[in-house]
């Protein structure tokens, strides 16, 4: 809270000294204009905003799962990327009661899923900019565009929150893009025996007036859709890989004995995992890892929150596996686009297969040899795996398709080339957006070889394409 403080004090400063420059510098600043209220891509044209760039969301949350109902405040720290007389952040379903910039009263309105911002003064593009927004409602249990839940689910005992695509607008005000990393602190107060679970380190917890107050901080950059809290009965465990990592599990205590059982064995093998990937991708991206476990069997799925992976009952070996790699590819090295969503689900699938072969269960060559086996006439090669279509972002060509032409890659240039690429791939900056054509880019670099027949064929024709 003290670097936010000093930064609204610089804010506020500069705000100030600007107020008198136009009159001196004779029409020298840029006419402030409205900013963008769409994140520009092509799937989700509402989700995301333009003019500015967030650096930091505070989040302080107080839910009471019986009655669902949440009171929160945001604190969303950002910089202004062009001079803007309003902007927009992505907010659904809750009500805001009260909003400033920079410390000054704004006005507001709500429309839809669009929560558009005046300030009393213009944000000046270069200089940051602190927003704070009072809000609250009864939070329900949204479905995203092909009606499966997501977002702030609520349930009887607590929430599951799964916010990819872009469902983390359903809980906070935010620039719901991939393309927008921030760090992350969030305090969540529930009643007493529940327990909150959010990204990152768990800094304190204390417990007042019946509530527990939790506290967590997510120091690396991360998109909103990799966000969680997670509120249920859970068992807290902790553990550490060999060097160190730490690792914090929250298991639902509505679990059967033996999914409970299950479960424990899987995650016990997190530490090998992560140390297995690493020899593979290089070294793990961020400063923690664990998973959350619920009973919420209905919204049927994982995700792989950033650090934190959710999975909606007790995990299987492979599934684990493909979340934690995710944490390589998807939540460092990130999408720009949702059409390019199989650089997530390609990648882990190929992971899951990589990890079979380290344990005699599975391997990529009978990962590959599987999907080949589907006929030509199936509708599973329909799908263009670079470019699904919105309603088939999840389909499983986006998975296996996507893990198969990985192995296609492979046996195109060759062991050395291809793990130069994975390798060089998993390290490029996280706050740079990743497309297809970066991959392409890289791979034909490391290879020497023109691969774009290749890529073609495998990620956008809607057939099946030839054995390498």
């Amino acid at each position: 809270m003290r670097r936010l403080r000093v930064l609204l004090v610089a804010v506020l400063g500069c705000a100030v000294l600007l107020v008198a420059a136009p009159a001196a510098s004779a029409g020298g600043l840029p006419k402030p204009q409205p900013g963008s209220t769409s994140g520009g891509d092509q799937y989700f044209p509402a989700a995301g905003n333009g003019g500015y760039d967030v650096l930091h969301y505070d989040l302080t949350l107080d839910y009471t799962p019986a009655t669902r109902a949440l009171t929160a405040r945001a604190i969303v720290a950002a910089t202004a990327t062009s001079t803007l007389s309003s902007f927009s952040l992505d907010l659904r379903d809750l009500t805001v009661a009260k909003l400033t910039v920079n410390g000054l009263p704004a006005r507001f309105t709500q429309t839809g899923g669009e929560l558009v911002v005046t300030p009393r003064l213009p944000l000046l593009k270069g200089l940051p900019f602190i927003v704070v927004v009072d809000y609250g409602g009864t939070t329900g249990q949204p479905e995203d565009n092909t009606g499966a839940l997501y977002g702030w689910i609520s349930y009887d005992d607590g929430a599951f929150i799964g916010n990819e695509p872009e469902g983390a607008s359903t809980w906070y005000p935010v620039n719901d893009t991939p393309k927008d990393k921030a760090t992350y602190s969030f305090t969540v107060t529930v009643p007493q025996g529940t327990t909150a679970v959010a990204n990152g380190t768990l800094l304190s917890q204390s417990t007042r007036n019946g509530r527990t107050t939790s506290k967590w901080v997510a120091t690396d950059p991360m998109a909103s859709y990799l966000s969680m809290v997670a509120t249920g009965d859970y068992t807290i465990t902790r553990s550490r890989t060999a060097s160190g990592l730490p690792i914090l599990n929250a298991v639902d205590d509505d679990l059967s004995a033996e999914d409970k059982a299950a479960t424990a064995e899987v995650l016990a093998k997190q530490p090998e995992m992560i140390d297995f990937f690493q020899t593979r991708f290089g070294r793990y991206p961020f400063s923690s890892f664990g998973a959350v476990v619920d009973d919420d069997t209905d919204a049927g799925y994982a995700l792989e929150n950033q650090t934190r992976p959710i999975y909606s009952g007790a995990p299987d070996e492979s599934t684990v596996a493909h979340e934690l790699a995710h944490q390589w590819f998807g939540n460092k090295v990130t999408l720009g686009q949702w059409r390019d969503i199989w650089l997530n689900e390609g990648f882990a699938t190929y992971a899951e297969w990589l990890w079979g072969e380290h344990t005699g269960t599975d391997s990529p060559q009978a990962g590959y040899d599987f999907v080949m086996s589907i006929p030509a006439s199936s509708s599973f090669w329909t799908v263009p795996t670079a470019d699904p279509g919105p309603e088939d972002l999840f389909a499983a060509a986006t998975y296996y398709r996507g893990g198969a032409f990985l192995h296609a890659l492979r046996l195109t240039i060759g062991d050395d080339a291809f793990w130069t690429v994975i390798r060089q791939w998993a390290a490029r900056p996280s706050w740079v957006p990743v497309s297809t054509a970066d991959l392409l880019a890289l791979s034909e670099k490391v290879s020497g070889r023109q691969l774009d027949t290749l890529f073609d064929e495998w990620l956008y024709q809607p057939d099946k394409p030839a054995p390498v």
